[in-house]
């Protein structure tokens, strides 16, 4: 069922790197994603830790569109309950126009605890709030009636798009969720098809108990959910060997695990010393290894789910910059054909011709590697 394929960019990045390399580098990127046929890239909004410096999805998608061809960029997403709804719509309607149709519109309540902090908000309250928001902005994008609301904290009055969207069916959404029941329900309620973290830790709800969820309640709302519209978000790793892809990230990955979730935003860690990577990969929660290894987790991925249509690998500083890009070029041209299909022909017919060659008649001297002598010419 998988179609598309794509990069998910929170970024993540060492704190202490100057940001405008780590900005060049990410957009560097997308633009060599896009080289590379994946379908869609997404940028994510974050204001504190230091580990994802980006707090503009909108302005950093601005400059990929500006550099790159045909690759679809979305909002990973826009933490709703920090925006004026009417500011957030009119921002990403005219970005689809400056990107001509290019634009996703994700939407989430914001991860991480001290954004809302610093925001004055209750951490508590930030679901809600950006249900609060949601149903206003799906109001502004769906008619052209005017919108007044007085919600606890914010206001509209007359309010309307002096832009519509590009094209008259609509923005491409989708509603980011970690794997809770609650994003899941509210994708349903609006009918929005859900990018889901496929992190399947300890204690993780399973995928497609999720997808029964998000269905349900849109079959209740009267929505219909396509389960091709479905996204997943993995991190990965991929190298010629399961041995080179995990000396690779291994450093990479335990720095992760401990400066970024332990140590900076609190989330416990319990991984057995120097089996890090195979316990996490073992887990499911990350795919570190061959293209095989990288083709049968996707594959566990697409049972255990009931299916979806588009996997979106998560950038990280596991590696090199180098041994990043030669994982994405892996994924592209392996792993991706695998589920796309756009490789099966070529493979048919080599094996077509393995099987009937005895049918061909004698082979060539060049057909079979003995090369040609020139010198009676």
């Amino acid at each position: 069922m998988i179609s598309k394929f794509g990069g998910f960019i929170p970024p993540f990045h060492r704190p202490g790197q100057d940001p405008a390399i780590t900005f060049q580098r990410d957009l560097q990127l997308i633009t060599f994603l896009d080289n590379l046929g994946f379908d869609e890239a997404w940028v994510g909004e974050h204001h504190s830790a230091g580990w994802a410096n980006i707090s503009s999805p909108e302005l950093f998608i601005a400059a990929a569109a500006e550099r790159s061809n045909r690759i679809a960029l979305g909002t990973g997403v826009v933490s709703l309950p920090y925006h004026h709804p009417l500011t957030v719509a009119n921002r990403i309607v005219q970005l689809d126009h400056q990107s001509r149709g290019r634009v996703m519109f994700g939407v989430g309540a914001g991860v991480l605890a001290s954004d809302a902090h610093m925001f004055g908000i209750n951490a508590a309250h930030r679901h809600r709030m950006m249900e609060d928001s949601l149903e206003t902005i799906l109001q502004l994008l769906r008619t052209e009636e005017p919108v007044t609301r007085d919600a606890d904290w914010f206001s509209l009055h007359d309010a309307q798009l002096h832009l519509r969207p590009r094209d008259p069916s609509g923005l491409r959404m989708a509603l980011a969720g970690s794997g809770s029941e609650r994003s899941m329900l509210m994708a349903g309620r609006h009918g929005i098809p859900p990018l889901t973290f496929a992190t399947n830790g300890p204690g993780a709800r399973p995928l497609a108990e999720l997808w029964t969820i998000a269905e349900t309640e849109a079959e209740r709302c009267g929505h219909r959910l396509d389960r091709g519209e479905w996204r997943l978000v993995i991190s990965a790793h991929i190298a010629e060997t399961r041995a080179r892809a995990v000396a690779e990230a291994r450093e990479g990955v335990i720095r992760w695990q401990h400066e970024y979730f332990r140590d900076t935003i609190g989330v416990p860690i319990s991984l057995p010393a120097g089996r890090e990577v195979e316990t996490l990969v073992e887990r499911g929660s990350i795919i570190v290894g061959s293209v095989d290894d990288a083709i049968e987790a996707i594959e566990k991925l697409q049972v255990d789910s009931g299916g979806f249509g588009t996997l979106l690998v998560t950038s990280q500083e596991w590696a090199t910059w180098e041994q990043a890009k030669y994982s994405y070029e892996l994924i592209a041209k392996y792993v991706a054909p695998h589920f796309t299909g756009t490789a099966r022909s070529s493979i048919a017919s080599q094996r077509w011709v393995m099987d009937n060659r005895h049918r061909f008649g004698t082979a060539s001297p060049t057909q079979r590697g003995e090369g040609v002598d020139d010198s009676s010419r």
